[in-house]
């Protein structure tokens, strides 16, 4: 598990350089999951910035996003989604950023920025290091280089399926892990997940592999990688584990989920259609399905109702559900997909969501809900949103 150890190396030299009082730059927490820090620019203001380090590290880089909505900070951050080879290394990418971050906010780079090396991996004194070349564009990769991103995945790096074959074993490399960081990899923490959902995240990791091999990877590394940790999250939460809600890939496709909805207020009237509704039809859930753009997690999911028929409850003719949080305009690419999936039920309640027994099949479409959600965001683009709304929509 060499790449685990490097990273355990290259987290402990970033906060020994960027300290919680570092006038510039601070990382906050750091495991080898995830890395939140801080960078201060003009007048003092601050902007948090975190990253998701996935399985497959460093063959792709970790996933980066900001909690700040500024053009300066987004555009820093999106820079780190096109590193290759050395680069996808945290210790390079906080180089690449925070260089990034000071050219675009216009303040000294710290001097401190120098001392960052990858562990064991120096390079010759007046020459570029690997990641100041991508940096100024000046590298081609080779298909030499391709290869050896290849080789990665197939060796130290790909640690799921110890989970898998091996749930009882240690991973090597974990035993000598601090214990500040030892909160994203341990085998107990893999261990909260089912069987069967570890098999899908591994089942996902191949498909990604062979795309990759193929050369016909669909989507962004980026929205692939944030997809797979919201994923393995939701496998691990209370909220999944006590059924509140259950989730199907639509044909194995990280990019569109369904989601059964089916827990609600227990005091509203929409729980009782529910129960009435597993009477009549032995179904006791909403569906909802959810489909993700290549530009996740910077813009939001497009999300509509499957079935049954619901009126009120701010769902839309075809199935659209209008909230801003849905749109460009009221979107943050902090939010997770549990959060809108509790948003929206919450949603349905406030607005006095019921089902509606015995409508006509065939109201809800994917064609319909996205023309209805467009024209709906134009008129709220035009007009301002309400909040809560004034009527359903």
């Amino acid at each position: 598990m060499a790449c685990l150890n490097t990273l355990k190396l290259e987290i402990k030299t970033l906060e020994q350089i960027f300290t919680k009082n570092h006038e510039r730059f601070q990382i906050l927490t750091a495991s080898v999951d995830e890395l939140s820090c801080r960078f201060i620019g003009r007048n003092g203001k601050q902007y948090d910035i975190h990253a998701n380090i996935t399985e497959t590290y460093p063959s792709t880089p970790p996933v980066w996003f900001a909690e700040s909505e500024e053009t300066s900070i987004t555009n820093a951050v999106q820079i780190l989604t096109n590193t290759r080879g050395h680069d996808n290394h945290v210790i390079n990418q906080v180089d690449i950023l925070l260089r990034e971050l000071c050219r675009l906010h216009t303040v000294p780079l710290p001097p401190d920025l120098d001392n960052l090396r990858i562990p064991f991996q120096p390079h010759a004194p007046g020459t570029p290091s690997p990641h100041q070349a991508a940096f100024q564009g000046a590298r081609q990769l080779h298909q030499q280089q391709q290869q050896q991103q290849i080789d990665e995945i197939d060796s130290d790096c790909d640690d799921i399926e110890d989970v898998v074959g091996e749930s009882d074993q240690e991973s090597e490399g974990e035993e000598d892990l601090p214990l500040e960081m030892d909160d994203g990899r341990n085998p107990s923490k893999k261990d909260e997940m089912e069987v069967e959902h570890l098999a899908t995240l591994e089942r996902l990791r191949q498909t990604q592999r062979q795309d990759y091999l193929k050369g016909s990877v669909s989507g962004s590394v980026q929205a692939t990688d944030r997809l797979m940790k919201e994923l393995r999250d939701i496998y691990r939460s209370d909220s999944f584990k006590s059924n509140m809600y259950s989730i199907e890939l639509v044909n194995d496709s990280i990019y569109e989920w369904n989601i059964r909805l089916m827990s609600v207020d227990p005091d509203s009237p929409l729980h009782n259609d529910l129960v009435l509704l597993k009477e009549k039809e032995g179904k006791d859930s909403i569906l909802l399905n959810i489909m993700f753009k290549e530009t996740y997690p910077f813009e939001p999911p497009f999300v509509r109702v499957v079935h049954p028929i619901i009126s009120g409850g701010y769902v839309l003719v075809g199935g659209a559900i209008c909230m801003e949080l849905l749109t460009k305009q009221g979107w943050s690419s902090a939010y997770t997909v549990e959060a809108v999936i509790m948003q929206i039920a919450a949603t349905l309640v406030k607005g006095k969501a019921r089902i509606q027994f015995g409508a006509t099949k065939g109201q809800y479409s994917l064609a319909r809900a996205q023309q209805s959600f467009k024209s709906l965001v134009q008129i709220h683009e035009k007009n301002g949103w309400f909040t809560p709304p004034k009527e359903d929509g």
